[in-house]
């Protein structure tokens, strides 16, 4: 089984074997950071069982759970997934306090040395223009600065929860991971020309926009022929079948579980609204991630089932003062950036 640290964000397996005898609540140190871990080896809720009920129900002839409903199974598992690293809250914390120094911000990076070593290999990237030259997370703050290394540490935080594969939607290992770097830096280079207060906002925003895909992935899996049905006999679009089958969407589910991550506010507004920026209330960081998906989307960079049927809303480009030449430019740099970055070293 795998277990999560929730003060540093580490995660661990363990045998199932280790807990046998065991009941009511086993407290553990966490081997990186060394803080407890309180488990519960007797309480039901595991992502096994869950899903096991669910098997059991469609095998009794009941209807799997959809709706509110869903969304509370789904948030008793939660704690089986990586979450979003306290280093980056921490980072946050460094980078707003104005007597703090690029030893400060590296200090907190370093500790987590997988972190380290993902952040290093994308600083040495050809993207940077560095390669073989950054040495530590200390050196890459001075030489690239706070803003471009705060850049790489929200890449190296979520690249292992975005490069697994999602068999049920169809993507192989690290199609949504580059999607989500196409989104991010689209986001970025848009805000850049329409709101550059926005910019770092804005990558964060894209980078973790599909986040919900990863959650709902296996509950997609288990009704998978239920959506395929959908799609087909319907002409429609994927995120339609899940509002139908599901009652919520990936956006949706999305922005509920990154409240529960402390993801600030106005970017947790950008992922529930990147599908459909309208009821957004006109909100400009939806806006631009919305426009930055569609433009990945139309530069082929991870689609998935909805890359032929997805659509720019309406007045996205004149919200944002954009022309079509501006978006086609983007696009451009959008394939750049993703084939540059994605060069290790």
């Amino acid at each position: 089984m795998k277990i999560c640290c929730p003060h540093c964000g580490k995660e661990y397996t363990i045998k199932k074997e280790t807990l046998k005898g065991y009941s009511g609540t086993v407290s553990i140190p966490c081997p990186n950071c060394k803080e407890k871990i309180l488990l519960h080896p007797g309480a039901a809720g595991t992502e096994e069982a869950d899903r096991a009920s669910g098997h059991d129900m469609q095998a009794k002839g009941k209807a799997p759970a959809t709706g509110d409903a869903l969304k509370q199974r789904i948030f008793k598992t939660l704690k089986d997934l990586p979450p979003m690293p306290q280093v980056v809250q921490k980072a946050r914390k460094v980078l707003s306090d104005p007597n703090s120094s690029f030893g400060d911000l590296a200090k907190v990076i370093e500790s987590d040395q997988g972190i380290v070593t993902r952040v290093l290999k994308m600083a040495n990237s050809p993207y940077y223009g560095l390669s073989g030259n950054v040495s530590s997370v200390k050196h890459a703050s001075v030489v690239l600065g706070t803003k471009t290394l705060m850049e790489l540490l929200n890449l190296a935080c979520s690249s292992e929860i975005l490069g697994q594969t999602l068999e049920g939607y169809d993507l192989a290992a690290g199609d949504l991971w580059m999607h989500s770097l196409a989104v991010a830096n689209g986001s970025q280079l848009i805000a850049r020309r329409v709101n550059p207060s926005l910019e770092q906002d804005a990558f964060s925003a894209g980078l973790i926009h599909d986040v919900g895909k990863i959650i709902l992935d296996p509950y997609i899996l288990e009704r998978k022929a239920e959506f395929q049905t959908f799609v087909k006999e319907r002409s429609d679009t994927f995120l339609e079948a899940e509002k139908v089958i599901l009652g919520f969407d990936h956006a949706e589910l999305a922005s509920e579980v990154c409240e529960r991550w402390q993801i600030p506010r106005h970017i947790v507004l950008a992922i529930r609204y990147h599908h459909d920026p309208t009821p957004s209330d006109n909100d400009m960081l939806s806006y631009i991630v919305h426009l930055a998906d569609a433009a990945a989307i139309m530069s082929g960079i991870g689609a998935g089932f909805d890359g032929m049927l997805y659509t720019i809303h309406g007045d996205a480009l004149s919200r944002l003062r954009l022309k079509e030449d501006d978006l086609f430019d983007i696009m451009g740099e959008i394939a750049c950036y993703v084939d540059k970055t994605t060069q290790q070293a």
